[in-house]
């Protein structure tokens, strides 16, 4: 085939399976594997040259291991020392060897036990942290405890990928110095790397950032990263372990943000290229014949990782529901073990068949995974969770008050101060206990409530106040507000913050007069200092903001007749901008037009001495 064709019809195969798999939230590494088993060998048998395709994708795990040394900053792994070596070196040790054991009682001989133990230990950070994102839970404690054992697994397959080749029974009867000249040479040259990218990286790609071409610092920055690994590879080291050192030595650099910009695209599509060719060579024929073995063995490995993680998160405090679900999340193998693998056979540590067996169970894992969490969040979960009390509410104060707040963040706290300062009494409610808790420690006074429930409105004394600030964040609080507002004290003035159009109408149709776009104003100022810097005057810049502001609000009002049809909605939207610009440009003709006979008026003034201009 083409070369032209196969790189199509790779891209069409990712562009049309890896949304898919997004969308039915398995991820984008499950949705590379997926397409590279529809147009490999074992699916429409499209490509079958696997092992070429493989050679050159792997040029995307060498760019994914430079980007991970580039967010190694010796800052960040500070912060998280005790997770990531703590947990993280916990994991990656029992249960690799455990796994590991398990390899040998199988008849693995011990390097190749080692590598296996080890690769299925590791998880695909990528895989594990698309999860948590989709979820939200990157910042829980199960979150943050999963991303550091992604990150200390990260570091420990640097050095593994570096002592693989090394594990290779040499000869050493008829040259027993080879493997310490071999040594000598790996460490010189790391100590070379290492030394010569201080001193010659950053000036090199200081030239490069001055000469103003952007394709010309791209193309240095990726001569750097494969440079470095083929300076590893020519003394027997990993390329992966070379990427890695540059990325490390340019973690602190000024141009480490502009480097990884620059590499990520390329860095993406290999990478994908790599999970493509590895579900290409997926022996789904190995696991037609062999069901029971291949099932077992990802279960057992998927058995194996939660029982760890599950004593490591109930001995570090993550409770039931957090340990559980970081030792779903976990239980996986990753792309990491493909990556381990490939190399331990190319060395002829581990053999083929025993390759191609974990390359399909490996895989396996990581689909039941997103299938398992998602059970155990929606299934499982639920059911063994203990009901939660209502929360107990503050006691709020029986006088009345001539204005009620509800939300005290960023917006109510500013409308508070003001009003305090004008000594007019209020009542502040927020539902978040950490906020009234922090803005208590700086003096100020709210109160613990939810302000959608009635009894906690009616506590408040809302049908006396003369005033009702909805300055919560979230729509649906805001929304749910409004209405209970609306429904049981309909002569109750409200004032209300929008997030955005749509929030605005829906308020609107609830009967709030007074909204306020929370970004609208501030836009409206930034928009009036964009102006001024490019040559208006500063009241020509007023009268622009000014008339656009009472446009906008007109056009607010006529979208909100039909905002419920988006058609409608995109139509008008296409005509207010169409009427703004015909508007402004009217009005600036019809100042150019003012400056021009106010000119004129100039010319025709007689000077001082009695002439004229």
């Amino acid at each position: 085939m083409h070369f032209l064709a196969e790189a199509a019809l790779f891209l069409a195969a990712a562009v049309v399976v890896v949304p898919l798999f997004k969308r039915i939230r398995l991820g984008a590494v499950l949705g590379f594997l997926a397409a590279g088993l529809l147009i490999g060998p074992w699916g429409l048998r499209l490509v079958t040259d696997v092992d070429n395709i493989l050679g050159f994708a792997e040029l995307g795990v060498v760019l994914l291991l430079f980007v991970i040394g580039l967010e190694l900053q010796p800052s960040r792994l500070w912060a998280l020392r005790k997770a990531v070596f703590g947990l993280g070196s916990l994991q990656v040790g029992v249960t690799a060897g455990v796994l590991g054991a398990a390899a040998l009682a199988f008849g693995a001989s011990w390097q190749g036990a080692l590598v296996i133990g080890v690769a299925l230990s590791l998880n695909s950070t990528a895989f594990v942290l698309q999860l948590l994102a989709e979820r939200r839970q990157l910042t829980t404690r199960h979150g943050r405890s999963a991303f550091a054992i992604s990150l200390f697994q990260d570091l420990s397959v640097i050095p593994l990928l570096a002592v693989v080749p090394l594990l290779v029974e040499h000869e050493a009867a008829r040259d027993p110095t080879a493997p310490w000249i071999g040594a000598a040479k790996a460490v010189g040259v790391i100590a070379g790397v290492v030394i010569g990218g201080r001193l010659l990286l950053r000036p090199v790609l200081r030239v490069l950032a001055r000469s103003g071409i952007q394709e010309i610092f791209t193309a240095g920055a990726l001569l750097v990263v494969v440079g470095v690994a083929l300076l590893m590879e020519s003394v027997g080291l990993s390329m992966t372990l070379g990427a890695f050192l540059a990325g490390v030595l340019l973690a602190d650099s000024e141009y480490r943000h502009e480097v990884e910009a620059s590499i990520d695209p390329f860095k993406g599509l290999l990478l994908g290229l790599f999970f493509i060719a590895v579900g290409m060579k997926a022996d789904v024929g190995l696991l037609l014949a062999r069901p029971g073995a291949v099932l077992g063995a990802a279960a057992g490995i998927m058995a194996v990782k939660a029982a760890v993680l599950a004593v490591l998160g109930a001995g570090s405090g993550h409770g039931r529901e957090g340990t559980r679900s970081l030792a779903v999340l976990l239980s996986h193998a990753g792309e990491f073990a493909f990556v381990l693998l490939g190399v331990a056979a190319e060395a002829g540590v581990v053999d083929g068949p025993t390759e191609d067996f974990l390359v399909i169970t490996v895989t396996l894992t990581m689909a039941f995974t997103p299938v398992l969490f998602l059970l155990n969040e929606h299934v499982i979960t639920p059911r063994l969770r203990k009901p939660v009390a209502p929360p107990v509410y503050d006691t709020l104060p029986d006088a009345a008050v001539p204005v009620i707040i509800a939300g005290f963040g960023r917006v109510g706290q500013i409308v508070g101060r003001v009003l305090r300062a004008r000594h007019v009494g209020f009542t502040a409610l927020d539902i978040s206990a950490e906020q009234i808790e922090n803005v208590r420690r700086f003096g100020s006074r709210a109160y613990f409530g939810d302000a959608s429930k009635l009894e906690l409105l009616r506590a408040a004394r809302a049908d006396e106040a003369r005033l009702f600030v909805i300055a919560v964040d979230d729509v649906a609080a805001s929304i749910r507000i409004a209405e209970t507002l609306r429904k049981h004290f309909p002569a109750l003035q409200i004032h209300a913050r929008a997030r955005n159009r749509f929030h605005a109408h829906k308020l609107m149709a609830l009967g709030v007069k007074v909204i306020v776009r929370e970004t609208f104003h501030s836009s409206i100022e930034l928009a009036h200092a964009t102006l001024t810097t490019l040559g208006d005057t500063a009241a020509d810049a007023r009268d622009t903001l000014d008339r656009f502001r009472q446009l906008d609000e007109e056009i607010l009002v006529r979208q909100f007749a039909v905002h419920e049809d988006e058609a409608r909605l995109i139509q008008t939207s296409k005509e207010a901008a169409a009427e703004l610009e015909s508007i402004f440009d009217q009005e600036q003709e019809a100042r150019a037009a003012g400056r021009r006979t106010r000119a004129a008026d100039d010319a025709r003034v007689p000077a001082a001495t009695g002439g004229w201009k």
